[in-house]
């Protein structure tokens, strides 16, 4: 991922003694992943925001506690996806995100039920306004635990090592969740790409 401010250019010295310039740069430099990370885990603009803006209030309120051994923008999304899950929980009377994986689940056990040949698709089929449509729908089906470690693995880029950080898992336990999730996304987009390819085949 590339950041448009690094954490070396943000002084924690400064903003724990509240520099108000300083965290307007740790605002302007970090609101673009964090709301994208907000959208992509709610499905909804408004909620987003609220995302955005609690994840700096939360911010600006414990930055005391934030010791820099983790990058600003992990701790910053640490902080957002906690406050994802609250606008989640405001919907479902429970929300299972914090489960983890059985000590007899290996990667030998997660296998797809249905895959089709993408390839029988041109590019920009795969790149359309349409292709991104369905792949954000899928990723909105997703269970939330597996969603957030595709979010902030597959979509925000983050490392291995930072998105466990990020969301209070083992390294093994992203790896595994990390599967799953691009399992079932290629199983979902198999089912919309094969109707697709046979809408092909019948209109040819």
């Amino acid at each position: 991922m590339i950041e448009t401010t690094s954490q070396a250019d943000i002084s924690l010295e400064a903003l724990r003694t509240g520099d108000h310039a300083e965290f307007a740069r740790l605002v302007d430099a970090y609101s673009a992943p964090i709301y994208r990370l907000g959208l992509r885990m709610l499905g909804n603009e408004q909620d987003a925001e609220d995302v955005l803006q609690n994840t700096f209030l939360s911010a600006l309120t414990h930055l005391s506690n934030f010791e820099g051994r983790s990058s600003v923008l992990t701790w910053l999304y640490r902080i957002a996806v906690n406050e994802s899950l609250m606008v989640m929980r405001r919907g479902k009377s429970e929300v299972n995100v914090d489960d983890t994986e059985s000590s007899d689940e290996t990667i030998e056990d997660l296998s797809p039920s249905q895959f089709v040949d993408w390839g029988a698709l041109p590019e920009d089929e795969l790149l359309s306004a349409e292709g991104k449509q369905a792949l954000d729908h899928a990723i909105q089906k997703l269970p939330e635990n597996l969603r957030m470690v595709f979010l902030l693995r597959d979509i925000q880029e983050l490392s291995i090592k930072d998105t466990a950080e990020a969301l209070g898992l083992t390294e093994s336990n992203v790896k595994v969740r990390l599967l799953r999730a691009r399992l079932s996304l290629r199983e979902q987009l198999s089912i919309y790409y094969g109707e697709r390819i046979n809408q092909e085949k019948t209109n040819d």
